[in-house]
C-alpha cells in the first residue's frame, strides 16, 4: 500500500500531465505485476463493489477516535471529504502493516462474504496499522469513492512509454473484457485477449479556428461546407465482421452505443468512418445535456435507449475494404462515403451523412453560420475538396467557423482554491444571476482571468468571506463578470433550471454594479432566441 500511496500522492500534487505520466512509469517499473493489474483495473472502472457502507465506517471512526458526532460533522464540513476526514481523525498507528496493494484489494473483494463483525474487525485492524495517507486511500477504496484526476488516456500514455506498445492498442486491451485473476500483466499489455488488427483506429484529422478573411480562402466552390455538430467525435471501425467505436479521446466506447453497432452491422464491406455521435430523436438533434446521459454507462437500459436514442453523422471515410484512403482527395472520399450511406442502408434513422451546404459566394454563408445555433450546431466546417485526411491539426485545409458565444452578466458568490500551481489562490468560482429578490447559481468557471486578476480576486475573497463549507468560501456578492458559453438548455438537475455549455469568464465587469446583472428570466430567454 505504501508504494501505491506514494504514486497517488505524486499524481495528485501536480497538474502537469508529463509529471503524472512519469509517476505512473516509475510505478510500472518497480511494482509487482499483480499490483500493476489492480492499478489498471481501478483506473478503468473495474474496481470491486463497495463491501461496507460509509455510514457504518463513520460510526466506527467516531468510536476509535473517541469523539462525538457533532465534532465529526464539524471536521467533515471543514475537510469536505469523508475518507480524508476519517483518516485525519483516527489516532496514530500503533504499528505498520506491510502488504502489497494487490493483497489489500483481494482482502477488500473477499469482505463481501464476511459477517458484519468480521468486516468491522478488518477495518479497525487496518486503521491501526496505516499511516494517514495510506489510511485515506484505504478508506476511499473500501468506501467506493476512490477517484483521482487522471484520465484513461494519461494512464495509457504512461503504459505506452513504459512498454513501447502503441497507445491505441493498449487502450483497446485494457478497456476490453479481462479478468484480473486469469491474465498476466504482460499478456494484458500485449493484448493476448483481443485482435487489435480488427479494431485499430486512425488518428483524427482536426481543424483550427478560422483566422483568415473568407475572401482569402479563394473560390468558395473549392471548399466543402458542413455544419459543425455539438456531440462526441467518433470513429467507427468495421473489419472482418467486427465493429468498434472510438472516441476522439482514444477511448473504446462501443458498448455505450448498441444502436450504432446494430445499424453498422447492416452495412456491407469493411470501412473506417469519421463522424459525430449525437442524441437524435424524431429527426431532431437533442442537446448535449441529453447526450451526456448516455456517456460512460456500463449498462444501457431499455428506458435510456428510448429516452435518448443515438445517431451518427458521418463526415469522412479513411479506410475502404482494407485500403487506406487518407491520402486521396476529400472529394473522392466523400463520393465513396455517399455510396456507403445510401438511402436503403440508412433507412433506420440512425446513420446519416453530413449535409453539404452549397453557396455561390462566401457572403451567402454568413447568415447560414449566424443561424447555426438554431439547428443545435456550433457553426460551420470549411474543408478543401482536394485535401487529404491529415493526422492531427494542419493549418490551411480544414477550418472551423464557429458562431459567437452567448454571454450573460453574473455575480460571483462562491470561491474555492485551485490545485497544483493554483492551490495558493482562489481560482474556481461559482456565479449567480438574480431571481425574484435573491440570487440563484447558474454556472461555475475556472478560466478566463489573467494572473493579476486572479491575485486581485483572491485578495477580495480573503477579505470578504462570509461562510465556509469545507474548501468553499461564500463571498459578498459584489464582483460582476461576463460569462461566455456555447449553449444553454433547460435542466431539472440544476436549481436555476438551466445548464450552460462550456462556461468561462469572458471579462471582469468592473464597470457594472450588481443591480444590473442578468435575471434568470433573461437567461432563459436565450433558449428561445439564442441569436
Amino acid at each position: 500500500m505504501k508504494h501505491f500511496s506514494k504514486l497517488i500522492s505524486a499524481v495528485e500534487i501536480t497538474n502537469k500531465t508529463n509529471d503524472k505520466i512519469a509517476a505512473f512509469v516509475e510505478y510500472f517499473q518497480t511494482a509487482p505485476d499483480k499490483d500493476k493489474l489492480w492499478l489498471i483495473a481501478i483506473f478503468t472502472g473495474k474496481r470491486p463493489k463497495r463491501p461496507i457502507k460509509t455510514t457504518v465506517m463513520k460510526q466506527w471512526c467516531m468510536e476509535v477516535a473517541g469523539i462525538p458526532e457533532w465534532l465529526f460533522l464539524e471536521s467533515y464540513s471543514t475537510v469536505g471529504d469523508l475518507g480524508e476526514t476519517m483518516a485525519l481523525l483516527l489516532p496514530e498507528p500503533t504499528h505498520h502493516i506491510e502488504k502489497t496493494f494487490s493483497h489489500w484489494m483481494q482482502e477488500i473483494v473477499d469482505l463481501k462474504s464476511k459477517s458484519d463483525a468480521e468486516k468491522e474487525g478488518f477495518v479497525r485492524k487496518a486503521w491501526s496499522g496505516l499511516e494517514t495517507q495510506e489510511c485515506l486511500i484505504f478508506n476511499k477504496l473500501i468506501g467506493g469513492s476512490f477517484r483521482v484526476g487522471v484520465s484513461k488516456k494519461t494512464l495509457v500514455n504512461a503504459l505506452a512509454k513504459f512498454s513501447g506498445i502503441e497507445a491505441n492498442q493498449l487502450m483497446h486491451s485494457i478497456i476490453g473484457n479481462w479478468d484480473i485473476n486469469e491474465i498476466s500483466f504482460d499478456d494484458l499489455l500485449q493484448g493476448e485477449h483481443i485482435n487489435y488488427d480488427n479494431s485499430k483506429p486512425y488518428p483524427f484529422c482536426l481543424a483550427y479556428a478560422l483566422e483568415k478573411d473568407l475572401t482569402d480562402l479563394g473560390d468558395v466552390k473549392a471548399w466543402q461546407v458542413e455544419y459543425k455538430w455539438d456531440g462526441i467525435r467518433g470513429q467507427i471501425v468495421k473489419r472482418n465482421d467486427e465493429i468498434f467505436i472510438w472516441s476522439r479521446g482514444e477511448e473504446l466506447v462501443t458498448e455505450q452505443f448498441p444502436e450504432l453497432v446494430a445499424a453498422i452491422e447492416r452495412l456491407e464491406g469493411d470501412f473506417v468512418i469519421d463522424g459525430e455521435i449525437l442524441a437524435l430523436k424524431d429527426n431532431a438533434i437533442l442537446l448535449f445535456n441529453d447526450l451526456q446521459k448516455r456517456l460512460n454507462r456500463k449498462n444501457v437500459t431499455k428506458k435510456l435507449l428510448e429516452e435518448v436514442p443515438i445517431g451518427f453523422y458521418a463526415y469522412d471515410l479513411m479506410e475502404w475494404n482494407g485500403n487506406d484512403m487518407r491520402e486521396q482527395a476529400l472529394a473522392e472520399r466523400r463520393s465513396l462515403l455517399e455510396s456507403l450511406f445510401t438511402a436503403e442502408n440508412t433507412s433506420n434513422k440512425t446513420l446519416f451523412i453530413s449535409e453539404i451546404i452549397t453557396a455561390e459566394t462566401w457572403e451567402e454563408l454568413i447568415p447560414i453560420r449566424a443561424g447555426a445555433r438554431a439547428k443545435d450546431s456550433e457553426g460551420l466546417m470549411l474543408k478543401q475538396k482536394n485535401s487529404p485526411y491529415h493526422t492531427g491539426r494542419k493549418k490551411g485545409d480544414w477550418w472551423k467557423w464557429k458562431v459567437d458565444p452567448l454571454t450573460i452578466d453574473a455575480v460571483m458568490i462562491y470561491a474555492q482554491k485551485g490545485s497544483g500551481r493554483r492551490s495558493a489562490h482562489y481560482t474556481d468560482y461559482t456565479f449567480a444571476v438574480r431571481k425574484d429578490d435573491g440570487l440563484v447559481t447558474v454556472a461555475k468557471a475556472y478560466s478566463g482571468l489573467t494572473n493579476e486578476e486572479i491575485l486581485e480576486v483572491s485578495r477580495f475573497v480573503k477579505k470578504n468571506s462570509i461562510e465556509k463549507f469545507g474548501p468553499v468560501r461564500t463571498v459578498k456578492p459584489e464582483l460582476v463578470f461576463e460569462i461566455a458559453f456555447e449553449g444553454i438548455a433547460l435542466s431539472n438537475r440544476h436549481k436555476s433550471g438551466v445548464a450552460l455549455r462550456f462556461p468561462r469568464i469572458s471579462r471582469w465587469r468592473k464597470d457594472k454594479p450588481v443591480e444590473e446583472i442578468d435575471t434568470i428570466e433573461t437567461v432563459k430567454q436565450l433558449i428561445l432566441s439564442p441569436n
